[in-house]
């Protein structure tokens, strides 16, 4: 097993690529490539909230041909907006808190996305998580997104050893080199969804078989 360092941490990020390579981008990976807009990321990761990726990407589809702006959005009315992304989960939540989302762009930043985790913080629907994702695809600077799969498998594979997302955020920053940081989300997430599941996790055939502490793994195929 892997004694983890920087070298052995480049090792796993490679056979990470690797497995990426080989399956369907999600969603707020593709968005970015194609807009680099971080109103279309921030949109898209309160729409991705409890909600399958290729729900997500067809309702950011729908809501992005209606509104490509701040100003498009809050223009819209909250039953408008709650019909082109549904079936998102909790959609007309969703709905009030984008509407609320655009109003607040408008009025406190000058129609744009802030580039700082507290200003973000203060937006409806957004924790950490949405914060730090919005922050790395959308303005290239550090942060670690850490969600259901960069808590679960970071454990899994012995990288650190905490009880909660906010825990294994804090002891990444700790652990993997700052290039690292914003990349890991999205290879982690694409491991999570096609390989390393939450029960039963494919280690039969893991690319990264011989890196992983396994803890935790009580049933595998």
């Amino acid at each position: 097993m892997a004694r983890w360092n920087e070298t052995t941490i480049r090792e796993l990020v490679s056979r990470l690529e690797a497995f990426r390579d080989t399956c369907r981008p999600t969603t707020l990976t593709t968005i970015e490539q194609l807009t680099r807009s971080p109103f279309h990321i921030l949109v898209s990761c309160i729409i991705s909230l409890r909600t399958k990726d290729e729900v997500t990407h067809g309702a950011s589809r729908r809501l992005f041909a209606l509104a490509s702006s701040p100003a498009d959005l809050a223009g819209l009315e909250e039953d408008d907006i709650a019909q082109a992304i549904f079936p998102a989960g909790f959609y007309n939540t969703k709905a009030r808190q984008l509407r609320q989302i655009a109003a607040i762009l408008i009025d406190r930043f000058n129609g744009q996305v802030p580039a700082s985790l507290d200003d973000l913080l203060t937006l409806p629907g957004v924790g950490r998580k949405t914060a730090n994702l919005v922050l790395g695809m959308g303005f290239d600077i550090p942060a670690i997104c850490v969600d259901t799969h960069v808590h679960r498998i970071s454990n899994r594979l012995g990288l650190v050893s905490t009880s909660n997302p906010a825990q294994t955020e804090q002891a990444l920053t700790q652990v993997l080199p700052r290039d690292l940081w914003i990349p890991i989300n999205d290879l982690l997430v694409t491991f999570g969804q096609n390989q390393c599941h939450p029960t039963s996790p494919r280690c039969s055939t893991c690319p990264i078989a011989g890196l992983c502490e396994r803890r935790g793994v009580v049933r595998s195929r």
